[in-house]
């Protein structure tokens, strides 16, 4: 059964290229590691909500941007495998660390089983 790892996370708009760089590096580790697919949108059309919103769940400050990404793959075993070794991978050791072009305690992030396949 398909499993997709999803999230979303604020990133300060004059760093989004960096942003960009740095998922395209993290998306081809988690292809060559055996994802299905990785991908990532900035928002064009998220607006704040009454009670819940893409931008109140990452507390949007001014001068940032929602994006929303996920990871796909063939099963939970599968994915659980596939991020063990991810996060194991040197090429990737400096996300958690430094300067990155987010910030990472503001990330929302989960696993989800399939639901609705139409």
């Amino acid at each position: 059964m398909p499993y997709v790892d999803g999230f979303i996370v604020a990133v300060p708009k004059k760093k989004l290229n960096a942003y960009a760089q740095l998922s395209k590096k993290a998306g081809k580790v988690w292809r060559e590691y055996g994802a299905l697919d990785y991908r990532e949108w900035v928002a064009d059309d998220v607006k704040p909500g009454k009670l819940t919103s893409f931008p109140q769940g990452v507390k949007l400050k001014t001068g940032e941007t929602v994006v929303f990404a996920w990871i796909t793959y063939k099963s939970r075993a599968q994915r659980d495998r596939i991020n063990a070794k991810v996060m194991a991978d040197p090429r990737l050791a400096s996300m958690g660390k430094g300067d990155v072009p987010f910030d990472a305690k503001r990330m929302i992030y989960g696993g989800f089983a399939s639901l609705v396949k139409v």
